[in-house]
């Protein structure tokens, strides 16, 4: 790969009209307050993209709901309308799952249906806290998007950090905008950066996959739910600085071995492939370099918004009937069969080896999240064992791949992961997450 790198032209930052480098500057700051400043509103601290999410919802009232049920209209007729539903049987299966999740929306919308789909835990879960959530969150967040990763920012970050991110999770140093994204925005926004990066020839497949399946996490806000549920609250800060540690470790451990370590390292095809070029010296210099030459070649405000609005509309059409069928089977399946009670025997062998205290429900509560990354937190509230519901805690989080949102957001993108990469990944994941967290959750807590 390194064959196909080229020097950044030193000249290029004089090509600049004098007025240019203001939006570097500008731009950025804005894209970086909106996705990684917390800010207290009516006693809320969370990014201004998350009370900006918020404020429309309200604004919408119920009227949100049949926006939501729209995107789901428009996700399910768009691979038939556009023929992708004929590229592959994958994409076949989830046309058709499409319709499974039109059905259900409808269902829930107009509250007709079957008494079990309207559990708290099962519909409703699903309608009020995944789909309307994402459903806004990525075409809005697509917009200041534009301003994050459009004008020389991810450019600017990617050299200052490429002797961390290459070395250790074998990526580009602009990856680094992505894995914080994830972290303090969400997954969705991260799926939709890593997917328009990769699309411009920024990011080869593998390191997509990578970052899709490894820095593609969820939210502080959401650990935060995480940690009331299993009362840990007390130890909140540990628990978060744990499993940032234990995320990212596994991640760099993961990047090792197949499946992701097989995934081709090409670019896009049709893309004009734009690999990062190693830094040896000068590297200040060369960060502002980069980000000119980038700012350089950006289109104007107005084009690069619409353009990011407009594949975050794609995606979230895209994503929503998905998260409403795979993610209502999952759960389900979860609900009312023992299926995910064989799949923890997989684990009761590691379970049992780093004695974890009822080893044969830590091994559920750590396959139940392949369907939904809060179920594990579910199976193990309330528990006497604070090392059991510590471990439990940092596994919904480090796991990553889940059935109801995250596998359907991937599986949108032009990434070329496959449903068996993902599933093998989550179970590397997970039993690395129980090797990883307990030793040091015993050192922590005690037993």
């Amino acid at each position: 790969m390194g064959n196909t790198s080229t020097p950044v032209d030193t000249g290029t930052a004089t090509t600049l009209k004098p007025h240019a480098p203001w939006r570097f500057f500008v731009f950025s700051a804005i894209g970086i307050f909106m996705f990684f400043i917390p800010v207290t509103l009516g006693g809320t601290s969370t990014i201004p993209l998350d009370h900006l999410v918020t404020l429309v919802t309200r604004l919408l009232g119920e009227g949100v709901r049949y926006v939501a049920l729209a995107l789901i209209l428009a996700g399910t007729i768009y691979p038939f309308a556009t023929g992708r539903w004929r590229q592959s049987g994958l994409k076949t299966a989830f046309a058709f799952l499409n319709i499974l999740g039109l059905a259900t929306g409808t269902a829930l919308v107009f509250g007709v249906g079957p008494a079990w789909l309207f559990e708290p835990d099962l519909g409703p879960f699903l309608f009020d806290k995944l789909v309307i959530p994402v459903g806004l969150i990525v075409p809005i967040g697509a917009v200041f998007l534009a301003l994050l990763v459009g004008y020389g920012l991810m450019e600017y970050v990617g050299v200052l950090v490429q002797p961390v991110m290459r070395p250790v999770w074998k990526t580009p140093g602009r990856s680094a905008i992505d894995a914080v994204a994830s972290f303090v925005g969400s997954y969705s926004l991260g799926l939709l950066i890593t997917n328009r990066v990769y699309q411009a020839g920024r990011y080869t497949a593998r390191e997509a996959a990578i970052i899709a399946t490894g820095f593609s996490t969820v939210s502080v806000t959401f650990m935060l739910i995480v940690a009331k549920t299993l009362d840990l609250m007390h130890l909140w800060l540990p628990y978060f600085f744990l499993t940032f540690a234990v995320t990212f470790l596994v991640t760099a451990i993961s990047v090792r071995i197949p499946p992701l370590s097989r995934i081709k390292d090409d670019y896009h095809p049709g893309a004009e492939p734009q690999p990062e070029v190693p830094v040896t010296s000068r590297r200040m210099a060369t960060a502002w370099r980069e980000a000119m030459a980038m700012l350089h070649q950006a289109p104007g405000l107005g084009r690069n918004i619409w353009e990011n609005f407009r594949d975050g509309l794609l995606m979230a059409m895209a994503i929503l009937p998905s998260i409403l069928s795979v993610g209502l089977i999952g759960l389900v399946l979860a609900r009312f069969t023992p299926v995910f009670d064989w799949l923890g025997y997989l684990f009761v062998p590691i379970t049992w080896a780093l004695q974890l205290p009822d080893p044969l429900l830590a091994a559920k509560a750590s396959a139940v999240g392949i369907a939904e990354m809060f179920l594990p937190a579910t199976v193990v509230a309330g528990h006497e064992s604070e090392l059991l519901r510590l471990v439990i805690a940092v596994v919904c989080v480090s796991a990553i791949i889940f059935f109801s949102a995250l596998v359907p957001c991937i599986l949108a993108t032009e990434i070329p992961l496959k449903v068996w990469h993902l599933v093998v990944l989550w179970a590397q994941r997970v039993a690395l997450t129980l090797i990883i967290t307990t030793p040091i959750a015993y050192l922590m807590v005690g037993r």
